[in-house]
């Protein structure tokens, strides 16, 4: 694959061996489970990319089981073989989105409330697999908890090792890594919150005096904007800081910093084009990102080709940073002043009709099936 000025790209068999040097037959088809779902406040979004991708892998010809990792799954009478479909059999993966958060009590319940996060037969459909692909979002996904299991059993999984997933994933670890590197990011304080997320009077002038208004307040483990407020006045801080502290004890306050957003894709090492995003209403949360029409994104990013070099080449320095593997997807903002600011890494970004990753792909004339292909022949392999 080379990129070139115009954003267009050749993508053919010896161009992938070029420049994703992995050992294998481009017509070699796999054996692959793609895992998604579990118990995030994002879990609707994995199920939604996890069939994408599991369809996509399908129509280029490999084996294909998609497993809720939580839910898990009963032998079918053909045992763990009869869990991989291919293109032809009839089977084909759909799930949709909700605007709102999922009701993770209500599926704990109707699982029995199991405490064990990796259901019935899950282990075993991945460790029949050539690889798994993890299209999780949030929590086990990416905090390296999943990837740290898989390397337990000698599993090879795709995405970042367990080391960056919990780098990045932990947004105040991230930050600090970022400003030890000299990259931009937004001033911040990490909160302890009570039982509740009640701040108090004493948390509130803690915040006031370290950060001041407006603020941006967010789990500090969550993706998918779950949990995020934009606090622009005092009055509103306590709402925002019990909101974010209804999903997580430990939360972020950072200055806010107003501008236009951008997020750049990694891919195999190289930057993809940027693409801009444009929310019609408030900002990019949960709602905004997920329903279709609700963002304007553009991509390739209006930026003249020295800012777009410079937002290409940062969100490589970020990638490295914080350890992560084959592919990621870095956001930031660009303020009045024409900076880049770093707003978080996504180690498993979205790939829902509307993720932002696969519209930058298919900017350079990547196909979501071959971005797909791509990343399942890029396997994180345990040593």
């Amino acid at each position: 694959m080379r990129f070139l000025s115009n954003y267009q790209s050749v993508f053919s068999i010896e161009d992938h061996k070029l420049y994703f040097p992995v050992k294998y037959d481009l017509l070699w088809r796999m054996k692959i489970t793609v895992v998604s779902g579990g118990l995030s406040p994002e879990r609707d979004v994995s199920l939604s990319s996890g069939s994408l991708i599991a369809n996509a892998l399908m129509a280029s010809g490999h084996s294909v089981a998609f497993l809720d990792v939580y839910e898990g799954v009963s032998l079918p009478s053909g045992g763990i073989d009869a869990l991989f479909h291919v293109a032809g059999d009839g089977t084909r993966f759909s799930c949709t989105i909700p605007s709102t958060e999922p009701d993770l009590d209500a599926i704990r319940r109707r699982n029995g409330n199991r405490r064990e996060l990796v259901g019935p037969n899950v282990l075993e459909a991945c460790r029949s697999a050539d690889v798994v692909f993890i299209a999780l979002h949030g929590d086990m996904g990416e905090n390296g908890q999943l990837q740290a299991f898989f390397d337990v059993y000698g599993i090879p999984y795709t995405g970042s090792g367990f080391a960056g997933c919990l780098l990045a994933m932990d947004k105040d670890v991230s930050k600090r890594l970022l400003v030890r590197d000299g990259i931009r990011t937004a001033e911040w304080v990490l909160l302890k919150l009570s039982e509740g997320g009640a701040p108090g009077a004493d948390l509130r002038k803690f915040v006031l005096d370290q950060v001041g208004i407006p603020c941006v307040v967010k789990p500090c483990s969550c993706g998918s904007s779950v949990g995020v407020s934009m606090v622009e006045s005092s009055g509103d801080l306590d709402r925002s800081l019990e909101e974010a502290g209804a999903w997580e004890s430990s939360v972020i306050v950072e200055k806010k910093i107003v501008g236009r957003e951008f997020s750049v894709g990694i891919l195999a090492g190289r930057a993809l084009p940027p693409i801009e995003i444009v929310p019609k209403k408030g900002f990019y949360d949960y709602k905004n990102k997920y329903q279709s029409g609700m963002t304007t994104e553009i991509c390739p990013a209006p930026l003249d080709s020295a800012e777009t070099a410079t937002l290409q080449k940062l969100a490589l320095a970020v990638h490295g940073c914080l350890r992560l593997g084959s592919y990621s997807r870095i956001d930031f903002i660009r303020d009045e002043a024409g900076d880049f600011w770093c707003l978080e890494a996504n180690t498993l970004p979205g790939m829902t009709p509307v993720s932002l990753l696969p519209q930058e792909a298919a900017a350079v004339g990547i196909s979501y099936e071959t971005l797909c292909d791509t990343i399942a022949r890029l396997p994180v392999k345990s040593c």
